[in-house]
């Protein structure tokens, strides 16, 4: 190259049977393609890139023309440094990974007996949440966030309800997105079971190219853990997401860029990211019930029903217009809900009502999220607009629902005491990866249903020991790891089985037998290699 300018970038081309290539700096990983004989006029499009990351140029023989499209739009972007080429914007791939009712299949894939049978995982009380349905329950209708009580009714006999084990949830977690990071090095992880990702090598590549990348990738993950995924693929997150969607159970969808506008077309306006039930019943209120509808408003328009700010972008998302980027997140610090009511709570048994489904909206979110949570806050907006908050803090981080819950409710203060309470809150924080099943479940689950007053004194007998409940892990000395069936009058019902043992046996046994102690319920995984290579900090044992 006889001129390679910096800043406002220009080249002039010195070889003009050669094709010269740039490479960025290694972090990024990236070639830029200079064809020096092309001239950018005669009807080739001449594009100006601009890179956010500069190093070190270096000329390179051929390679391939790629070029991702981020780092070539409208223009030159953040130009510290550029260069000009005689090229197409090349198209851009992001996937949506979501593995499939993921802690339903976890537990049908450590209890093997549960496989084909119809699990619900969630509060096993009478306020108690799904958390997770697997297929053969959610052909009935069951659902994640539903009313256990309403899932069993409508699963019927033939429901099998298990508690959640969020450090089981969370160690398979842990293996399932570090074999997606082996092909996808930069994840966006949104919760427990989902992420997006942008494989470098799939810039510019064919819809088949994708969807043979992502059969891969299923294969690589099914190997690797015996899980099944679902995998979207489309020009941006909210196509991608779609796509994963429509791809389940156990499928893939490359959405082509010929196929998007029809496929948002159709789609019922709340599917699009970002429109909540205010903002759908206010476009239904003007007959605007589809994606398309949606589209084909103004700017203006958008602007006036949902705001200068939302509306403009919602918009964009509409029209298929997606360029936001896939990005490693953050981790969030303090996990929350709250509502506003629409009249004030004047007693302390309407503050209990309206905690239980705030606390569980928050807890289903801390349960996607991944951690366990030692620290509870409460948030009480009275109707003079002060606010009141109460925390406390427990010996160990948990996911236990019976346990936060619990202890949120113990937090609330009495409207006849306060004042009238128009806005409340319920936080978890302290969040760690290392976390602790409840030690005593059926004495927390108690404590929740109870009438304890807010500010009574914690009782000072000591707990009675916990008694077995089903889903409990446990170890036998000579029939190794299983889990409890059922239990009471005296006997257990234990299954001996793990993820790679098939369907076990099962015995009754006294519940008092010495043979029989709790056990890790990771150990129902029977990954030792993988477990043994975490840190002490990835999990922490149930006693």
């Amino acid at each position: 190259m006889d001129d390679f300018g910096r800043g406002d970038a220009c080249c002039t081309a010195a070889e003009p049977d050669r094709v010269t290539v740039v490479q960025l700096a290694p972090s990024t990983g990236l070639d830029l393609v200079v064809d020096t004989y092309l001239s950018l006029g005669d009807g080739h499009l001449g594009i100006r890139a601009g890179i956010d990351q500069i190093g070190e140029l270096q000329e390179l023989p051929e390679a391939n023309r790629r070029v991702p499209d981020r780092h070539v739009k409208d223009g030159l972007r953040h130009a510290r440094q550029g260069i000009c080429i005689a090229s197409t914007v090349v198209e851009r791939w992001v996937l949506h990974f979501d593995m499939d009712a993921f802690f339903a299949s976890v537990e049908q894939l450590t209890r093997p007996t549960l496989r084909g049978r119809p699990v619900l995982v969630g509060g096993l009380g009478g306020r108690g949440v799904v958390a997770g349905a697997s297929y053969e329950a959610r052909v009935f209708g069951a659902r994640s966030a539903m009313p256990m009580h309403q899932a069993r009714r409508l699963v019927g006999a033939a429901a099998v309800v298990m508690p959640p084990r969020g450090v089981v949830y969370g160690v398979a977690s842990g293996r399932v997105l570090n074999t997606v990071r082996a092909m996808v090095p930069v994840l966006e992880q949104l919760s427990f079971d989902e992420a997006f990702g942008e494989p470098f090598e799939l810039a510019g590549a064919s819809a088949d190219d994708v969807e043979r990348f992502c059969e891969d990738l299923r294969a690589r993950v099914r190997a690797e853990t015996g899980l099944v995924a679902s995998v979207g693929a489309g020009s941006g997150k909210q196509i991608a997401k779609i796509a994963s969607d429509l791809a389940k159970p156990d499928g893939i969808r490359v959405v082509r860029r010929d196929e998007e506008r029809v496929l948002l077309a159709g789609l019922p306006v709340r599917r699009l990211w970002g429109i909540g039930p205010v903002a759908e019943e206010k476009l239904h209120r003007l007959g605007i019930d589809t994606v398309g509808a949606f589209a084909a408003l103004t700017d203006a328009e958008v602007a006036d029903i949902l705001g200068g700010t939302v509306g403009p972008a919602l918009h964009q998302l509409a029209r298929g217009i997606d360029d936001r980027p896939v990005a490693e997140r953050a981790d969030a610090k303090q996990i929350s809900a709250e509502s506003t009511f629409a009249q004030d709570l004047t007693t302390l048994d309407q503050v209990r009502d309206a905690t239980g489904p705030i606390a569980e909206h928050a807890h289903r979110r801390l349960e996607r999220d991944g951690r366990g949570a030692r620290t509870v806050t409460v948030k009480l907006k009275k109707s003079d607009m002060s606010t009141l908050t109460r925390s406390a803090t427990l010996p160990y981080a948990t996911t236990d629902a019976s346990t936060l819950i619990g202890t949120a409710r113990r937090l609330l203060l009495d409207p006849v005491d306060i004042g009238p309470v128009r806005l409340l809150g319920v936080g978890f924080s302290g969040l760690s990866d290392v976390r602790q099943e409840s030690l005593f479940p059926d004495l927390e689950q108690a404590l929740e249903a109870s009438d304890v007053p807010a500010m009574a004194p914690a009782p000072s007998a000591e707990p009675p020991p916990a008694a077995w409940r089903i889903g409990d892990d446990v170890t036998h000395t000579v029939h190794g790891h299983g889990w409890v069936q059922g239990a009471g009058h005296g006997v257990m019902t234990v299954r001996f089985e793990t993820r790679s043992s098939g369907p076990g046996p099962v015995h009754t046994l006294p519940d008092d037998t010495p043979d029989v102690r709790r056990a890790n319920p990771v150990d129902s995984l029977d990954w030792p290699d993988y477990v043994d290579g975490l840190t002490a900090e990835t999990y922490q044992s149930s006693p």
